[in-house]
Parts: C-alpha cells; sequence; structure tokens
C-alpha cells in the first residue's frame, strides 16, 4: 500500500506501534457491516459524541454505511466498509521505536497492516483514540479517506495525551 500517493500524506516518526485487533469486522458486499462498540468514560464519550456529529457523509466518495450495532461511537462508508471506532483502548504497544506512523492533514495516525491486506490507523497525541480500519479490498487505494476524516477529527477530539 502506498500511503504517500493519494492527497497530503506524509511520514512522521512517532515512536509508536499500531493497535491490537480489536473485535471489529467488516462484513462482505452482501452483508451489513458489523463493529464492536467501544467502552470509554464519560469524557471521551462525550468527545466522540461530538466526532460523530462532524463526521461526512462521504468518505473517498464512499456512502455513510454504518455498522451494526447503531452507536455514536462507530461509523461506516461503503462496502465492504471504511469503519471508524471512537474510544477504543490506548494500543498496548504504543511506545515501540518501531512503528510506523502517518501524518494526513495535521493528524498523526499509528499504521498497521494486518494479516489479511487489512490496515488499521489510529490517532496519537488526541485526548481520545480513533480507530479506522480500511478493508482490503480499498487498501490498494492508500491512506486518502484519512483525509476526510482529519477535519472532525481536529475538531472534535483535542490534541494531547488520552487519559
Amino acid at each position: 500500500m502506498n500511503f504517500f500517493r493519494h492527497r497530503h500524506t506524509a511520514a512522521f516518526g512517532l515512536p509508536v506501534l499500531a493497535l491490537l485487533i480489536a473485535a471489529t469486522g467488516c462484513s462482505s458486499a452482501d452483508e451489513e457491516p458489523s463493529a464492536a462498540v467501544p467502552g470509554p468514560d464519560a469524557k471521551v464519550a462525550k468527545l466522540c459524541q461530538n466526532l460523530d456529529k462532524a463526521l461526512p457523509e462521504k468518505v473517498d466518495d464512499l456512502d455513510r454505511n454504518d455498522p451494526e450495532p447503531r452507536s455514536a461511537l462507530t461509523a461506516g462508508w461503503g462496502s465492504p466498509a471504511i469503519i471508524l471506532r471512537c474510544g477504543v483502548e490506548r494500543p498496548a504497544k504504543m511506545n515501540d521505536p518501531n512503528a510506523y506512523g502517518a501524518d494526513v492533514d495535521g493528524v498523526g495516525w499509528l499504521v498497521e497492516e494486518q494479516d489479511d491486506g487489512s490496515y488499521v490507523f489510529t490517532t496519537s497525541l488526541r485526548k481520545a483514540y480513533v480507530e479506522v480500519r480500511l478493508p482490503k479490498e480499498r487498501a490498494d487505494e492508500g491512506a486518502g479517506p484519512l483525509t476526510d476524516f482529519a477535519g472532525p477529527v481536529k475538531k472534535a477530539i483535542p490534541e494531547g495525551i488520552a487519559d
């Protein structure tokens, strides 16, 4: 996957590693997407609700297609769906110096390629962790969808370290 092919994507060198694989699923094209709903504290949940209100109806020209169960902490676009989950746990190996990260329009993301060819991106240096799962079927298109999340994340999730 070429992260530097789309829009304003650039690498950064945060000492972080991407995520534990959470129980988030992207279903096949003939099924509804599903995603495990995170269980953050009230402060983070409020930030995530604000993010949900700011999210676009289209991401990378894909229509919004929210996963089941419906929640202000999860969102999806397309089929197979790009899935966003807000308020996820801090990745266990976030301080790994061999991690790969990317800065997309002012939002830092941890990057992890999964064994199945999909990608998981998680925001860094924000008051809440936001995870985006890009299914294998969309991985060849690059990290361009992250540009659609940059504005809403910057608006709703302040910079800082999540508790």
